[in-house]
């Protein structure tokens, strides 16, 4: 067969099916309207055949039996006939109904050609069927009316102000409008009181003034098809539309859509979190405590004096009560005996006792500012004095087995007293706990209780971990601290023995990180949401980077028993993203997505089962941002030079685009131009599978203009490009055969395997329907072959169990997390279903481009929700989870199946949720 190549012709290129291709459009101008076309009882118009080959046959056809044709974009009156393939979201279509015209299908040109004559059109009139068991007609009763003489069109008798602002959108609804016969009137119109109609887009208030009644646009569509629209499934092509074809689409208010979406986000985001109400067994909020009563401290001091340490506390322990605080000076000299090492077990059980009793019954975030302050005041090392964090980190530090304490404790370490260390750092874990939720929803404030308003500047988890000047910024200097101890606890719990895993140790400090960072959200979320995406990336990065030499076992631990999902999400994606470049494996750096996890880390799963066993991964750092100073080992000097070099590699023009939306790397694909790809394709962070306005990728171009060398670099890049991506049903493999690039054909089949086969385009032809030749048929079916063959022998082989595993525990709980933090699943699925938040975004994208869609939305936490949602219409389609390789299907590890799982689980609830639309 001949290849389609983008050139001019002399009805219409093939590709100018597709905007963003090189091609003139149709080259009628609105002047082929004549005099003798309107006297022709078959006078033709096309919308919707994408098919070059096939829109010629109906040319040539409607030529051959005497009829005539227009072409052009936008709606002709003097056309008696519009073909459609099926029900279509264009001007033309619309008009065409308005009007009255008849709207058939194809067949209806190639039966009558077949005929030798013009057949009638009733048998061939558009249909649409909502069910098996009805058909409905859109356009015949519009045509009906206006052939007996009842009407001139759909809108006689519509005086319209139209008041849309974008001059394009303003033009097309102007001639819908009119083929209806309805006379239409800019603003301000010639007599207010003679409008029947006002008509806008936006609609704004002096929209609204007019004694007329105000309807947005969508009312055009409403009036046509009535209660039958919600059946009718318009089909918009799957790219971005250009400004021409963008005015031909039926106005559906996709802002309001928009703007439930974002009050859906702001209310997921404003839940509460880490609600851990029943932590120190609480006592009701409603009933008021007891009443403090009075007692005499003095004795204590003396039998302090005299080295009575027990009594002392046995004494305190049975006078604490609400109101009542013991002198700091005694708990502190208390303490300090208990550091010494020569405390029984049980003085240091009562120790605690006495200390959890006092945050029951005096708890800092219900009293007054000096209650804070005596805790403040008794919280630290009894020597030192240097506040709350120093005698946290000696805590832990003495628990791990470090020297690295504010001052020397008894050595070597007695397994009592680093018990004694693990419950300190619990109890202070748990006071944090109570100021979280005091200051950040009110939960234990007492009925009646005159208690000042939460103040979060003056609580103690803010002067722990924050000083004035950290506290815009979530890595202060003792989170980064605590982070180190956090990898180093995690290390020792992961080799020591069961005895020293006893101590949960890093279940606490997890718990402690976990409050402080949504103590620190919550602070923030509201003032600057992107200071805390920027804070919460930081601070992943950071702890991807301290743990570089971690084996990946031990980190995907660490996140499994993280208990905040805001925290889990970013340490996971960080995490994930620095094993993937550590075994060479480039992931894109974009915010997180379901997209994300399913087009890159999934892809990325065969890489990290591919590394060798025992080989130690690279380490270098997974971001060019450095959030600590003192954990890069590159001197300034080298940093300097490797910027000067990056800079010198990057190819010029770079970030520039098009108008088309082309990027450097489509244009260098386009030209062949194979040393600009590959230097592209070096920079950390390419996106191999970026589109531009139309919808196609790098790998289109490069398929379609021959570039054989570009398609051998781009499937040579890792994550691969996606093979499966579709502009109005063409693949990379269609665009190569339609230009008769066998070479470039069989390479693509050589590296996917037989799957790309199976694909059909929009009119549901493989890639085997496209090659006419026996021979050539034979040919790609060896190279689809050669491929399957090439894919089993390098998929199926687990290398590195270990690593697979880890990755795919942390890409598990990565997606759990998602749906738990920012998903729309449990949302798309109540009681109601048709009325369903998630069901409308659904049911949206499945009728309509994602362009079109999220076209004018501003928010971009609501595009990534139609983004996810779009994913998941994909994958209830198939798409994607080809990707994962035999090796992780058949893998039996625990994690792995658990991810597969996962998978299969999405994949299943997203094709319920389709059939049910």
């Amino acid at each position: 067969m001949s290849p389609l190549i983008r050139a001019n012709g002399t009805i219409t290129s093939y590709f100018s099916l597709f905007p963003g291709r090189e091609s003139v459009r149709d080259n009628n101008p609105e002047s082929l309207v004549s005099e003798r076309m309107e006297s022709s009882s078959h006078v033709f118009q096309i919308s919707g055949v994408k098919n070059r080959v096939k829109k010629r046959a109906l040319v040539q056809g409607i030529q051959q039996l005497g009829g005539k044709y227009i072409g052009g974009s936008v709606y002709q009156h003097a056309n008696t006939h519009l073909i459609i393939p099926q029900v279509l979201s264009s001007e033309k279509f619309l008009a065409a109904c308005a009007a009255g015209k008849w709207v058939v299908t194809p067949d209806y040109v190639l039966d009558s050609v077949k005929n030798g004559s013009w057949l009638a059109e009733g048998l061939y009139e558009v249909t649409i069927s909502p069910v098996a068991s009805s058909a409905f007609y859109p356009v015949r009763q519009w045509r009906e009316k206006v052939a007996s003489g009842r009407l001139k069109g759909a809108f006689q008798g519509w005086r319209v102000l139209l008041m849309v602002q974008e001059p394009a959108r303003r033009a097309m609804f102007k001639r819908l409008l009119i083929a209806g016969k309805a006379e239409v009137f800019n603003n301000p119109p010639p007599s207010p009181a003679s409008i029947t109609h006002v008509m806008a887009k936006p609609i704004i208030e002096i929209s609204k003034s007019y004694s007329a009644p105000c309807y947005p646009v969508s009312h055009i569509v409403q009036h046509l098809f009535g209660s039958n629209f919600v059946d009718m499934n318009f089909n918009v092509p799957d790219h971005h539309p250009t400004e021409t074809q963008r005015t031909s689409f039926v106005d559906l208010n996709f802002s309001n859509l928009e703007t439930q979406l974002r009050d859906y986000v702001v209310k997921k985001e404003a839940r509460p979190r880490l609600c851990l109400l029943e932590f120190l067994g609480y006592h009701d909020p409603h009933r008021p405590l007891s009443q403090a009563t009075e007692t005499d401290f003095s004795n204590i001091g003396s039998m302090i004096e005299c080295g009575l340490f027990a009594e002392a506390l046995d004494s305190i322990r049975g006078a604490i009560s609400p109101g009542l605080l013991p002198p700091g000076p005694y708990l502190i000299s208390l303490l300090e005996y208990a550091q010494q090492g020569n405390a029984t077990s049980v003085f240091l059980r009562n120790f605690l006792q006495v200390m959890n009793n006092l945050l029951f019954t005096n708890p800092p975030w219900l009293a007054a500012s000096t209650v804070k302050k005596y805790f403040a005041q008794v919280l630290q090392c009894p020597r030192c004095k240097t506040g709350l964090w120093p005698f946290l980190q000696t805590a832990i530090s003495y628990c791990l087995s470090s020297e690295i304490t504010c001052h020397p404790l008894p050595g070597p370490a007695p397994p009592l007293l680093i018990r004694f260390h693990s419950d300190l750092v619990a109890f202070v874990l748990r006071l944090f706990q109570g100021e979280l939720h005091f200051v950040t929803s009110g939960d234990f404030v007492p009925q009646g209780a005159a208690v000042p308003p939460a103040s979060a500047s003056g609580s103690l988890l803010y002067g722990t971990f924050w000083t004035v000047w950290e506290r815009s910024t979530l890595l202060s200097q003792a989170v980064k601290q605590l982070t180190q101890l956090l990898v180093q606890a995690a290390i020792e719990d992961y080799l020591e023995t069961e005895e020293k895993q006893m101590l949960h140790l890093t279940d606490t400090l997890l718990d402690l990180l976990s409050v402080l960072v949504e103590f620190w959200c919550q602070q923030h979320f509201k003032l600057n949401q992107n200071l805390v995406n920027k804070g919460l990336q930081d601070f992943a990065e950071h702890f991807a980077l301290v743990s570089q030499d971690v084996s990946p076992e031990v980190l995907a631990e660490v996140v499994i028993r993280i208990s905040s999902t805001r925290l889990k999400l970013v340490m996971a994606d960080s995490i994930l993203r620095s094993l993937c470049c550590r075994s060479g494996f480039t992931v894109r750096d974009e915010p997180l997505s379901l997209k994300k996890m399913v087009l890159s880390y999934l892809p990325a799963l065969g890489s990290l089962a591919r590394s060798p066993s025992g080989a130690r991964l690279g380490t270098r750092p997974t971001s060019h941002s450095c959030t600590s100073q003192e954990t890069d080992c590159r001197t300034q000097g080298s940093l300097a030079n490797e910027t000067s070099l990056d800079k010198e590699n990057t190819p010029r023009g770079l970030s520039k685009v098009n108008a088309a939306g082309e990027t450097l790397l489509h244009r260098a694909c386009k030209r062949n131009q194979v040393e600009t790809v590959l230097q592209i394709l070096a920079l950390p962070g390419t996106d191999v599978n970026i589109k531009d306005h139309a919808g196609w990728t790098p790998l289109h171009e490069a398929c379609n203009h021959g570039s054989a060398a570009c398609v051998e670099a781009l499937l040579r890049h890792r994550p691969a490009p996606v093979f499966d991506n579709q502009v109005a049903g063409i693949s990379p493999l269609h665009d190569a055969l339609l230009n008769g690039h066998m070479d470039i054909a069989k390479m693509l089949l050589e590296h996917a395997g037989s799957v790309l086969i199976q694909q059909t385009d929009g009119d549901g032809r493989t890639a085997l329907d496209l090659v006419s030749d026996t021979g050539q048929r034979e040919e790609l079916l060896h190279s689809a072959q050669v491929g399957d063959l090439a894919l089993t022998n390098k998929d199926t082989e687990v290398l590195n169990l270990p690593l697979l595993e880890a990755g795919s525990c942390l890409l598990a709980h990565l997606i759990f997390s998602y749906q738990q933090e920012r998903g729309l699943l449990g949302h798309m699925q109540p009681s109601d279903k048709a009325l369903s938040l998630g069901c409308r975004l659904v049911r949206a994208l499945d009728r309509h481009s994602f362009q079109k869609v999220t076209l004018g939305w501003t928010d971009q936490r609501v595009v990534r929700l139609a983004e996810d949602a779009e994913t998941l219409l994909e994958l209830s389609r198939g798409r994607y989870l080809w990707q994962v390789s035999p090796a992780i299907k058949e893998c039996k590890g625990q994690h792995t199946r658990f991810l597969m799982e996962i998978l299969e689980d999405l994949k299943s609830r997203a094709e319920t949720l389709v059939a049910d639309l």
